[in-house]
């Protein structure tokens, strides 16, 4: 199948792009507006189904709407009945389009050109109107508040916020281009008149903002927010992208003693705690029990012997794990364990337990195995 992608450059042009091209099995040809003009005759000629993206939202002058959303749409169609091509179309409008501003009126104007020319053609044309996508690739100050506020949030720039409660509809750019291919095996989802994205989240202006800073905010107090929540790991995936080339890194308040060191890694009020444990040769850490906390240990380099017993017994047991072979320990509760370096170099452990560290109530009982 050969594709035509207009605006291939643009935000949502760029994710079509690398899902079809991750495929492998399609042609696609790429228009934008630095494109030679004469491409867009051949592309028309040859193209089995045509993703029409191309169009200007935030011009200088208010005459660039219907320059750009109406007359370069009429160009398209007019090549394609030319070449006699009658490929369906995919094309994007705007919930503005119910509107009489200038940008509402020239799609909308967009949006009737493509039902005529379905009508008097016959080619099947499927018209999304779409408003808030987000992820990925998106341009802040241009495609939407959340690349504004991940752009911002990320560079500690300040951000505005009209009306916290103005509620927010909101589409993801990987739900968007899903759709998009199941429109190119003639599956496209219809309401009305109109193709829809069958997945979309609503969210508050204000829990919105708060929601982005509470993930710059983990970098220092290491708390994972909730991706239980399909809008909030979307969310989450798109502040990443959003993070400056220099700041992919961020440091962890290491623990030190003559020991080795101690690290918190990542906290979540839901799933517990994960930490990195670096013990030196010889070493004894733990000899200590809990009533409630439970844990997990797995040895990821060296070599370690881990050893339990119960308060009331004079039972030892002991699990030599070294990081040649991947081994998960369950430090059950009611057990005092420790874990010592039996190995000739640093002793590395990734350690979880079932809940944060509450220095208030530690629940942590010393007594040596």
């Amino acid at each position: 199948m050969n594709i035509l992608v207009t605006g291939a450059k643009g935000f949502i042009g760029q994710n079509l792009i690398a899902e079809l091209s991750s495929q492998g099995i399609y042609q696609i040809f790429e228009y934008t507006r630095d494109s030679d003009p004469s491409l867009l005759e051949k592309y028309a000629k040859e193209s089995n189904f045509v993703f029409h993206l191309a169009g200007v939202n935030r011009p200088q002058n208010e005459n660039e709407f219907m320059e750009g959303n109406y007359e370069f749409t009429s160009r398209l169609l007019e090549l394609l009945k030319k070449s006699g091509n009658k490929s369906p179309i995919v094309t994007i409008s705007s919930t503005q389009a119910e509107f009489a501003n200038p940008y509402g009126k020239s799609k909308k104007a967009m949006e009737d050109l493509m039902f005529d020319y379905q009508k008097k053609t016959g080619a099947q044309v499927y018209i999304y109107r779409l408003s808030n996508i987000f992820g990925k690739w998106s341009r802040p100050n241009y495609n939407s508040v959340v690349a504004t506020y991940c752009y911002n949030i990320a560079r500690d720039m300040e951000i505005q916020i009209h009306d916290p409660n103005v509620r927010l509809t909101l589409c993801y750019i990987d739900d968007v281009i899903d759709e998009f291919i199941r429109a190119t095996k003639g599956n496209p989802t219809v309401l009305r008149n109109y193709c829809v994205v069958p997945i979309a989240h609503t969210i508050l202006l204000g829990e919105l903002a708060e929601l982005i800073s509470s993930f710059k905010n983990s970098r220092s107090n290491l708390a994972i927010v909730n991706m239980d929540d399909p809008l909030t790991k979307k969310l989450y995936s798109t502040y990443l992208s959003f993070l400056p080339i220099d700041q992919f890194s961020y440091d962890l308040k290491m623990n030190l003693d003559n020991r080795g060191s101690f690290t918190e890694f990542i906290r979540t009020p839901e799933r517990g705690q994960v930490s990195i444990n670096i013990s030196k040769p010889g070493i004894t850490k733990g000899n200590h029990w809990h009533r409630t906390k439970n844990e997990k240990f797995l040895v990821v380099s060296g070599e370690a012997l881990i050893r339990f017993r119960k308060p009331d017994s004079d039972t030892i047991i002991e699990y030599k794990v070294n990081g040649e072979k991947l081994q998960v320990v369950d430090i059950p509760t009611g057990y005092s364990h420790s874990i010592v370096n039996i190995g000739v170099s640093d002793l590395i452990t990734v350690m979880w337990v079932n809940e944060c560290f509450n220095p208030v109530k530690p629940d942590t009982y010393y007594l040596e195995v």
